[in-house]
């Protein structure tokens, strides 16, 4: 009978230190203390995280795209997501929240109301980001419109609708290492944080484990496409032999060194990068020679 009432006490204090483990980690408003951000390089941060190519109303084209009502689908093996309305809609959109508020929510995946949200934000790979960029990205998010169009609620069944679990896969699958580590050339290392951290490559390029982790050991070697058509390409130099040089024309033009066009959600990264300036293509061209083959 002790031998139980240990046992017992042992499973309370383990439940409660994994519990209290895996509760939503906020950020500290101290952390962005003296940060004051620029609306013209946010600009540069929007497009390189492709913030209008999720949140845009589906269909948008031209300046509608920069209304971000919202109402993208994202089909998983865990449900449907849909893109939450960004706009500057103090409502139905983000209109009122701090740059606290968006910092942890695209960095540590934690809600204005203190709730994990789900990894289809890619904080995974935006919790690389420099805290200046975010702020940059709030003060240029901030001359956006408003639109009062509802988000429409997730269509996720149970148990995936439990968010306390979301604190568990954060704690297997959230770091802020690099996946591709050590001293790169410079122009590689750049493009290791654009490519890792805002344009979150390895969120479609990487094949996932059962509980949709990354499987960082196979890092862009490819993976089924979510919605059931096809299969998005492996970008490792197992499988891509483009120059640096024809892969920067691609993410630019979208056009490969065999004449063919881009097609799909990758549409919208090359419509993005074609508005940064180019050494934002270069520099994930650079990155994506010194990532390792992996099949």
């Amino acid at each position: 009978m002790r031998l139980l009432r240990w046992f017992l006490l042992f499973a309370v204090v383990v439940g409660v230190l994994l519990y209290w483990r895996t509760l939503p980690d906020p950020m500290e408003e101290s952390a962005l203390a003296g940060l004051t951000g620029d609306p013209g390089h946010g600009q540069q941060v929007f497009l390189a995280t492709g913030c209008a190519s999720c949140h845009m109303a589906p269909g948008a084209t031209g300046d509608a795209q920069l209304l971000l009502s919202g109402g993208q689908e994202f089909p998983s093996a865990f449900g449907t997501f849909y893109a939450p309305n960004i706009s500057q809609d103090p409502e139905q959109g983000i209109g009122d929240w701090s740059l606290l508020n968006l910092a942890n929510a695209v960095m540590r995946g934690v809600g204005r109301e203190g709730e994990h949200l789900y990894p289809a934000l890619p904080y995974a790979s935006y919790n690389k980001m420099q805290l200046q960029d975010v702020a940059d990205l709030y003060a240029y998010m901030k001359t956006l419109p408003a639109d009062s169009t509802p988000s429409r609620p997730h269509d996720v069944g149970f148990p995936f609708n439990q968010r306390i679990a979301l604190g568990g896969w954060k704690l297997l699958f959230l770091s802020d290492a690099w996946t591709v580590g050590g001293t790169l050339q410079p122009e590689a290392e750049l493009g290791r944080y654009i490519a890792e951290a805002m344009a979150h490559c390895g969120e479609c390029h990487t094949p996932r484990n059962a509980l949709g982790g990354m499987e960082k050991s196979r890092w862009l070697a490819g993976a089924p496409n979510p919605s059931g058509k096809g299969t998005i390409p492996n970008i490792t130099p197992a499988r891509l032999e483009w120059s640096e040089e024809e892969i920067a024309s691609y993410l630019t033009t979208g056009m490969t060194p065999d004449y063919d066009s881009v097609g799909g959600h990758m549409a919208h990264v090359v419509d993005n990068f074609g508005k940064l300036p180019p050494d934002y293509a270069a520099n994930v061209a650079a990155y994506l020679k010194a990532v390792p083959p992996a099949e």
